[in-house]
């Protein structure tokens, strides 16, 4: 029987990095055949984007697949596993398939998902990889500017559960093969060490963490790690065993919108710093159309923090465009940040 090709789950919460890691293992992959499996919160495919953006031979359309109906987890027989067959189809199959899952994927039921038969004869889970915004976690939050979503969230009462943002992060690392805390490089050692210690009791025994700047991390680190998840599930512990990997999405809100060209990012970057702290927002990323200039601009935003870079030169087939994705809690006001940025 032929050897089964390995797979590898990144997961994280929103802006840990796990695009960023993705990107880097592109560019030093050396030589090897990686498909991507996409799973894009909001109705702009950005990460994917950003990956096709990377220039590299190997990073076709037909390698990049979008997921964009939901999360991973709760859309495994509509989504997932179609998309999987289709890759394992192809005649020129991977060498290695990466999957990078939403922020609020749960690991557990999409590694279950690997024991179908329809996949688990010809793919195995090689690693499941936790990325932490390690600089928010050592300001007491998820990711940037979090505190105000947890505290809301602790005065619904209508929620199930006290804190499901907790229950994610926590099911994530549990499940993890391996935790990378990025963005070490704004923490001191005495400050990582507290973070590792605070961590500690959450990985499975064993569970290395491994620290890393701009998400920049060996893949011979990462990949190789031979976990076989889907036979290791009982080790896994889940906040959501009980309900079979269900949980809920209703806490965010997100949405797409127009600019426009832009001639003075920096006039624009102020303006999306004051609608972050204004409206609490979790997340912001997407494309700018910089008049005069050939490559297009990708722009992140998470919390306080923003960041932009041009990725690739426009296609002659593709319309300039600048489109942002706005991710919030739920209940996000969005015709007013729509008017803020339609008028910034």
């Amino acid at each position: 029987m032929a050897e089964k090709i390995p797979a590898t789950v990144i997961t994280g919460f929103l802006g840990s990095g796990k695009t960023s890691l993705i990107r880097h293992l592109i560019e030093q992959n050396k030589g090897k055949k990686l498909a991507f499996l996409i799973n894009e919160f909001g109705d702009l495919g950005i990460d994917r984007d950003v990956l096709l953006g990377c220039g590299m031979d190997d990073c076709t359309d037909d390698d990049i697949v979008e997921l964009a109906n939901g999360c991973i987890c709760c859309t495994v027989a509509d989504d997932f596993l179609p998309s999987m067959e289709k890759l394992l189809d192809r005649p020129d199959r991977p060498d290695h398939i990466l999957i990078e899952t939403s922020g609020l994927a749960l690991p557990k039921p999409l590694v279950k998902a690997f024991n179908w038969p329809e996949i688990k004869a010809q793919v195995t889970v090689d690693g499941v990889i936790a990325v932490v915004d390690s600089k928010a976690l050592t300001e007491g939050r998820f990711a940037d500017d979090e505190g105000a979503v947890a505290a809301q969230r602790q005065a619904d009462n209508s929620l199930d559960h006290d804190n499901p943002l907790e229950e994610v992060f926590e099911d994530q690392l549990a499940c993890a093969d391996m935790i990378i805390l990025n963005k070490t490089d704004l923490l001191d050692s005495q400050e990582i060490s507290v973070l590792e210690s605070r961590l500690d009791h959450g990985p499975r025994p064993g569970v290395r963490f491994v620290h890393s700047a701009h998400a920049k991390v060996d893949p011979s680190v990462l990949l190789g790690i031979v976990a076989a998840a889907e036979d290791d599930l009982d080790s896994r512990w889940s906040h959501h065993d009980d309900v079979d990997g269900e949980h809920d999405h209703d806490d965010f809100d997100s949405f797409t919108v127009s600019l426009g060209a832009v001639d003075d990012a920096d006039a624009l970057d102020r303006a999306l710093l004051d609608l972050i702290k204004q409206h609490d927002i979790l997340r912001i990323k997407g494309f700018l159309d910089r008049p005069g200039k050939a490559r297009r601009e990708v722009l992140q935003a998470v919390g306080p923090r923003l960041s932009r870079y041009f990725d690739r030169e426009w296609r002659e087939d593709e319309p300039r465009r600048s489109e942002l994705v706005v991710i919030g809690l739920k209940g996000l006001d969005r015709t007013g940040i729509e008017i803020s940025l339609t008028n910034w």
